[in-house]
């Protein structure tokens, strides 16, 4: 009785799905790897599709989803489906194909497949190892490889993209006007006409352009606006800051660190954010990423814009730094005879022990200082090359952020 008994359990075993991979039928780009393709899907025939080969054990009825994963705070049910196919299909190999539409929202999408009556394959944290294709949908990823110019330095723009033409035209922010979706265009005040720039031999993988030098522009906030004859666009963003320190007695900080902390962009290709914010795994983040929306920090528009609209509207004239150009002050004596005040418009959370130093000495030697936005100096981190790494909360160690003010 015991082997009859055995051969019904086998029998009664679902379907398994073996040697999975993606491929996008054309060439990969610059990362891809078995579970991971690239696909910019703009109708020219050329990585347009996401390919999903695998081998089933059995028969079986498979459905596919595109997931895109919720990026803060995530869990397993943080996500959203954007597109799903059923398919009932015989063992053995066998594929099935997304072709995403022009409008999907260029970001990593994980490949979730679902056997009738068996596993899901696809259905892991962000804390977990990766078991199902991931897709990454490429518009143009666009990064400068510093946060903040003097004027006539030479900025360099990291750009990924497989277009063969784009345009570059630099952009300072005047008002909220937010790029999205819906509205690539900004009311931001052009500063450069369009560039155009060749990119036919940059296809497969990522390349750096010295694409602007920061003219004699006023201290201020700017993106670079990068498009492309099929519709796709991206904008990084850069500061410009005074040739020196204090040509205005009004300092603005904006909250870079803060900006990269929030980053979501998945750079590593497992469908989930590379960011504190989704799971503890992340102790540090990469300063050199492209923002996630398009190429906009996130919450920038509730945070900074607003302010920093007000400011030109009101015709005041500042200087703008960013957290890497305060963490290079000498000290808060330093910082007091450049200004007479510091402003923090956004969340000024992540700091340097040198940045938090040099703000308190400012503070005690009569420096004024003035924060409008919650959690600022809550965590201390620090730079290890271009990755910026997550500490302990400055209350933890002594050093509360009351205490500042």
């Amino acid at each position: 009785m015991i082997a009859p008994l055995a051969a019904a359990v086998v029998l009664a075993r679902p379907a398994q799905v073996l040697d999975l991979s993606v491929a996008n039928g054309s060439r990969p780009f610059a990362g891809d790897r078995r579970l991971l393709t690239t696909v910019s899907p703009n109708g020219d025939g050329f990585r347009d599709a996401a390919i999903v080969r695998f081998r089933l054990t059995r028969p079986a009825t498979v459905r596919i989803s595109a997931v895109a994963t919720q990026m803060v705070r995530a869990g397993r049910t943080g996500t959203a489906t954007v597109w799903t196919t059923t398919r009932t299909l015989a063992a053995g190999r066998d594929r099935l194909v997304w072709r995403p539409s022009r409008t999907t929202e260029p970001r990593t999408y994980i490949l979730r497949l679902a056997v009738a009556g068996g596993r899901v394959y696809g259905a892991y944290g962000p804390a977990e190892a990766q078991n199902a294709p991931v897709v990454r949908i490429q518009g143009i990823d666009a990064v400068f490889t510093r946060r903040s110019y003097a004027p006539g330095e030479t900025a360099e723009l990291r750009l990924a993209t497989d277009a063969h033409f784009v345009r570059l035209q630099v952009f300072a922010y005047q008002s909220p006007g937010r790029p999205s979706e819906q509205d690539v265009k900004t009311s931001g005040l052009a500063m450069t006409g369009p560039i155009p720039v060749d990119w036919r031999a940059h296809a497969d993988a990522p390349a750096l352009l010295r694409v602007v030098r920061a003219g004699d522009w006023p201290s201020g906030l700017y993106f670079v606006r990068a498009t492309s004859s099929d519709g796709r666009v991206g904008y990084a963003p850069f500061i410009v800051r005074p040739r020196r320190l204090g040509l205005s007695r009004v300092a603005v900080v904006l909250a870079t660190n803060t900006w990269a902390a929030y980053n979501f962009q998945d750079a590593d290709g497992d469908g989930w954010g590379d960011s504190w914010y989704v799971t503890g795994r992340h102790r540090a983040v990469d300063l050199e990423r492209p923002f996630l929306d398009f190429g906009v920090p996130f919450r920038f528009h509730d945070w900074d814009l607003e302010f920093v609209a007000w400011l030109n509207q009101t015709h005041k004239r500042v200087d703008f730094l960013s957290d890497d150009d305060l963490d290079r002050v000498t000290s808060g004596d330093e910082l007091a005879r450049r200004y007479d005040l510091v402003i923090f418009p956004g969340h000024e959370e992540y700091v340097t022990a040198h940045e938090y130093d040099v703000v308190q000495r400012y503070r005690d030697v009569g420096g004024n200082l003035a924060f409008l936005a919650a959690n600022n100096l809550y965590r201390r981190v620090s730079r290890r090359g271009s990755m910026l790494v997550r500490g302990p909360l400055w209350r933890r160690v002594g050093r509360p952020e009351s205490a500042v003010v």
